[in-house]
């Protein structure tokens, strides 16, 4: 399952376990079991961008996919399934 993260200060879903900082997500499917584990593997990217970054600048700017995806984020299944507005990532 794929999720969208976009950095929010507002509507947030997740936060950062290192930085504090919140996360609005958008899935690519909806089951409550797949949103968990999914939410398991973002808090893991999320720390794993402080092991591997400045903490000032861990994480992106802008939306980016757990787990990883080549495309452009907006164009991301999670995106298009999720409803992100594409103006907004």
């Amino acid at each position: 399952m794929q999720a969208l993260c976009k950095p929010s200060n507002t509507a947030t879903d997740i936060h950062c376990n290192v930085c504090g900082q919140g996360f609005a997500l958008y899935w690519s499917r909806t089951s409550l079991e797949e949103r968990e584990t999914a939410r398991e593997k973002i808090a893991e990217a999320l720390e794993l961008h402080h092991a591997t970054t400045d903490s000032a600048q861990a994480h992106p700017r802008s939306g980016f996919n757990v787990p990883d995806w080549s495309g452009l984020a907006r164009f991301s299944g999670a995106a298009l399934l999720g409803g992100a507005e594409a103006w907004a990532i």
